[in-house]
């Protein structure tokens, strides 16, 4: 299979609607990814390994069958089905271990920072894309990708940018690797910066570029940690249609005849909201809710399987060194601005 065939399909959604429905085109790649994330949980028991979640080992996972042995072509649908389809139901379930209470604990303030940060990274990013002489397009992908919510803010992004395929495909491998990186590293710099559960939820959910990355780097301080992380990222990935549609706007007045474009609702989003407003209103049983919250994670460890499946690192060797060094420097403001104004804060 050519590498390049899956993760450019991903980027665009340019596949077959009806073939990617079908059962016996969907099974292979569910039941890859399933396997994975059954073996990241089971090798959380061994010796080293205990530290880290299963959904980071089962990205880590992903990325190494990914780039040593290929993705096999009947892999294809059932991956990007675990990628889209696995990813948004799990954080839908996600809810149901929250409440309005919680939400609102973020607070005015919280919510500030996290359309700060999102503000200044883009602008950031957009600006030093054309200091390093990275193509606009490419830029502003990389740019919503790191300060959004990765995969679908590029995607969503790209409905406005109309950039290449190949140029979408870089940016989702882009933020995805540099995602996975903050997955394993803030936890450490966490312990070490010594920020209390809320502030390092806060930090995680205002900075790292998924979702599912922002879930698997916040519970590894603890489930306040976690929790908190996965409303403030929720509540940034609130910001993604009002920024598309504002770059749709702006590309619109750039270019004659041209319509404003908009981006798709994030429906996941909502129903997100509606489980924790059901949660806040029926008192679900110990024993259930900790169900639900393990066929969450397994579901989410599916998710980052798919999306380590999906990362190819060829992908950022072909563009060459200027976005790679965007997208690093991106991640590290990102980072960087994010934490200040926490600090500030506590």
């Amino acid at each position: 299979m050519n590498a390049n065939h899956l993760t450019s399909n991903t980027a665009t959604g340019a596949f077959d609607g009806a073939q990617r429905l079908r059962p016996a085109s969907v099974l292979p790649g569910v039941l890859l990814t399933g396997a994975i994330a059954g073996a990241a949980f089971a090798a959380r028991g061994l010796p080293g390994l205990s530290m880290f979640s299963p959904m980071i080992l089962a990205m880590a996972a992903g990325m190494f069958i990914r780039n040593a042995f290929g993705a096999p072509e009947r892999m294809r649908y059932g991956v990007l089905f675990a990628m889209r389809r696995i990813l948004r139901l799990a954080i839908v379930l996600l809810g149901l271990q929250l409440t309005f209470a919680q939400v609102v604990s973020v607070g005015a303030s919280g919510v500030a920072l996290i359309a700060a940060t999102l503000a200044a990274s883009f602008l950031f990013t957009t600006w030093l894309g054309r200091a390093l002489g990275v193509e606009q397009r490419l830029s502003e992908l990389i740019a919503a990708g790191t300060s959004i919510c990765g995969a679908s803010a590029v995607v969503a992004t790209n409905m406005v940018t109309g950039a290449k395929d190949e140029d979408v495909a870089y940016a989702i491998a882009c933020v995805t690797l540099f995602g996975s990186i903050a997955m394993f590293c803030y936890p450490p710099l966490g312990a070490l910066l010594d920020l209390s559960a809320n502030a390092y939820g806060l930090w995680a959910g205002a900075s790292i570029h998924e979702i599912a990355q922002v879930v698997a780097a916040a519970f590894q301080r603890g489930r306040e940690a976690g929790e908190f992380g996965a409303v403030a990222k929720l509540s940034r990935v609130m910001m993604l249609a009002p920024v598309v549609m504002a770059l749709g706007v702006l590309r619109a007045k750039g270019s004659a005849g041209q319509g404003g474009a908009h981006a798709p609702a994030p429906w996941f989003v909502y129903g997100f909201v509606a489980m924790v407003g059901a949660n806040s209103l029926v008192s679900l049983s110990p024993d259930m809710k900790a169900t639900i919250a393990a066929g969450t994670s397994f579901l989410l460890a599916m998710a980052l399987a798919a999306m380590g499946l999906e990362t190819d690192f060829g992908k950022l060797r072909a563009k060459g060194l200027r976005p790679f060094m965007l997208g690093l420097a991106s991640f590290l403001f990102i980072a960087c601005f994010s934490l200040l104004l926490v600090k500030a804060m506590t």
